[in-house]
């Protein structure tokens, strides 16, 4: 495995982690939800019950659909591949400036991978945008900054 292929597949392994980690704390505010709901049944009457169990229903409401984001991240995810690379930037580039480097995939943050800062970013975002469809040595201007495209893998 290249050493480029193993970046690529670093960052896409943060990504999920980032991902999974997210997930796993929307299952257990669903879970302590559903267990405050319960016992919200068993222990209270009149006006205030219903309150609390109406602001109880919201937040598994607001849970349920950041649950939902989170699987279309993941379906996103599916379709990045580790493997391939081109030279034009798309999903999966790992894109090297002389600014900063971006994994396009998912909004994640900041990485670090041998020594060095990766962006994980998704292709919906303006910096995204704007690199989308580049290749190699191309100038690229952001918010009162110009850099040029290094490398992509």
């Amino acid at each position: 495995m290249s050493k480029d292929t193993n970046i690529k597949l670093e960052l896409y392994n943060k990504c999920l982690a980032f991902t999974q980690d997210r997930l796993n704390t929307i299952n257990k505010t669903i879970q302590e939800l559903q267990e405050s709901l319960t016992s919200e049944t068993k222990s209270s009457a009149g006006d205030k019950h219903e309150t609390g169990r109406a602001m109880l229903q919201l937040e598994r409401e607001k849970a349920g659909q950041q649950l939902a984001e989170i699987q279309k991240i993941n379906q996103l995810l599916a379709k990045i591949s580790t493997e391939s690379n081109s030279k034009t930037i798309g999903l999966g580039s790992v894109i090297y400036t002389t600014q900063a480097n971006y994994y396009i995939a998912i909004s994640a943050g900041e990485f670090e991978i041998d020594k060095q800062k990766f962006y994980a970013i998704a292709s919906n975002t303006p910096i995204a945008q704007l690199l989308l469809g580049k290749t190699i040595k191309d100038q690229i201007a952001f918010r009162d900054q110009s850099f040029t495209i290094i490398n992509v893998i």
